[in-house]
């Protein structure tokens, strides 16, 4: 198995011998605290294979985040104190420097979004549109979507277009 690198986190392993039977190695380096990009807490029901692909894309680049599996309930309850909408509701919630990031949202838009430090409660994916990250495609056959910014008054604009 080849190493591989998610935001803070450096693993490598190695399996050797018969089958079920041998040696495993794991080597791990956490990343000092000037390395560490953005802390996101995101909410998800421990169901959805997407929502572990969106972590792992959010972690791949940069983001340090901590995963919280919550019930549908528990989530519905995230999402309404972090002004998100019925029509805007996705798989999973995340928060983010006091912005609230909903579905499929792609790291380059969040951090932008925090770059810029738009008056607004966050941004959202609607759906879960083939290729965007954590809905990736056999083949890479990728639809087109749109990021929603959304306020606490409910009032969307497009964000960004993919």
């Amino acid at each position: 198995m080849m190493p591989s690198m998610r935001g803070n986190l450096i693993v490598g392993a190695l399996v050797v011998g018969a089958a079920g039977a041998g040696l495993y190695a794991l080597q791990t380096r956490q990343a000092s605290d000037s390395e560490a990009g953005p802390s996101i807490t995101v909410y998800k029901t421990p169901t959805l294979g997407c929502c572990d692909q969106w972590v792992g894309h959010l972690q791949d680049n940069g983001f340090a985040v901590k995963e919280t599996n919550v019930s549908e309930a528990k989530l519905a309850e995230v999402r309404e104190d972090n002004g998100v909408s019925g029509p805007l509701a996705g798989c999973h919630t995340a928060l983010v420097e006091g912005y609230a990031v909903e579905g499929h949202v792609p790291a380059e838009d969040i951090l932008r979004m925090l770059e810029e430090r738009p008056e607004i409660a966050g941004l959202a994916v609607r759906g879960m549109p083939a290729g965007s990250p954590g809905m990736d495609q056999p083949g890479g056959r990728k639809e087109p979507y749109v990021v929603i910014a959304f306020d606490e008054e409910g009032t969307t604009r497009v964000y960004a277009r993919h």
